[in-house]
């Protein structure tokens, strides 16, 4: 039988295994299985499990990569504090905890990873640029102070909204937890609303 999109079904098999199993669930019999295909079929288009994982991670990258545009867009729109709720909302969403787990979890995937390009804790790494691109864009255009130190803000934003996202065995953190967090971080940069 031919699959299509295999590449594609087989990551969502592999976010789903994530999920409901955590890392150390996560094998090729696991994912070919939740994907329902042969075993084969994962090694026919990933020379082994590792460069598999390494993909997926960058098909994340690369999603957020195209949210940083959307992000951007989104400057002198709303509330800033609302934007960065938002942005870490969708950053942290599930899969994206699981997979940050999943990497740390990986020595071979880290190493893979690092011949990519990847420094850092992928995902985390490209959701900080994504922040920061969003909160240069807020600087210039005056809801956010000049002096805002954005190599700083993006971090602790970042930072701060993976430890409210962390547990994955707890529900998500309520938005007033965000809220108040990214309130806090921002508070000394946040330029009054001009009426």
């Amino acid at each position: 039988m031919h699959i299509h999109n295999v590449r594609g079904q087989l990551f969502e098999a592999a976010e789903r295994v994530l999920l409901r199993d955590g890392p150390d669930a996560l094998t090729s019999r696991a994912v070919t299985e939740e994907a329902n295909c042969a075993k084969g079929v994962l090694h026919r288009h990933f020379t082994d499990f590792d460069a598999f994982l390494a993909e997926l991670v960058l098909d994340r990258v690369r999603g957020i990569e195209d949210r940083t545009t959307t992000l951007g867009a989104a400057a002198g729109t709303g509330s800033v504090v609302d934007n960065l709720v938002d942005a870490l909302q969708d950053l942290f969403g599930p899969v994206t905890v699981a997979i940050v787990a999943l990497i740390t979890f990986r020595d071979g995937l880290r190493a893979r990873l690092r011949e990519a390009g990847l420094i850092g804790i992928p995902l985390a790494v490209q959701g900080t640029a994504m922040i920061a691109t969003y909160l240069t864009a807020e600087r210039e255009l005056g809801r956010l102070a000049g002096d805002a130190d954005i190599d700083t803000l993006a971090p602790t934003l970042v930072g701060a909204g993976h430890l409210l996202f962390a547990d994955r065995a707890s529900a998500p953190p309520q938005t007033t937890a965000i809220r108040k967090m990214v309130t806090t971080v921002i508070a000394v940069a946040l330029r009054p609303p001009q009426p």
